[in-house]
């Protein structure tokens, strides 16, 4: 991760605008990272003939997901938005690999 300058010491809008594109940059890497790991999910569901949705490790998911959000300052609720999404996002992109019919977006 890019080390960025505090918000405080942005004395400009263009200095901050800067970090927060540094920012963006780095949050687009990481989830390009997670989509890594969403594609060797698919391989090992396959082999094992797992659904693409389990519903206890969605729900663990947006659990932990709201914990982290919540000992960050974040809103767990925002938090758990934007990652019910993601997850809805990596379950359609699984069940159209896997062929998994209740999953797949129409």
């Amino acid at each position: 991760m890019t080390m960025l300058t505090p918000p405080t010491d942005c004395n400009s809008m263009p200095a901050l605008r800067a970090e927060i594109d540094t920012l963006d940059r780095d949050l687009v890497a990481l989830l390009a990272k997670r989509a890594g790991y969403i594609d060797r999910a698919i391989q090992l569901k396959q082999v094992n003939g797992w659904p693409a949705r389990i519903p206890s490790r969605v729900e663990d998911v947006v659990t932990k997901v709201r914990q982290a959000a919540d000992g960050q300052g974040l809103d767990p609720n925002l938090a758990e938005t934007l990652w019910r999404q993601l997850i809805d996002w990596s379950i359609t992109r699984e069940a159209q690999v896997i062929g998994d019919t209740k999953d797949r977006a129409e």
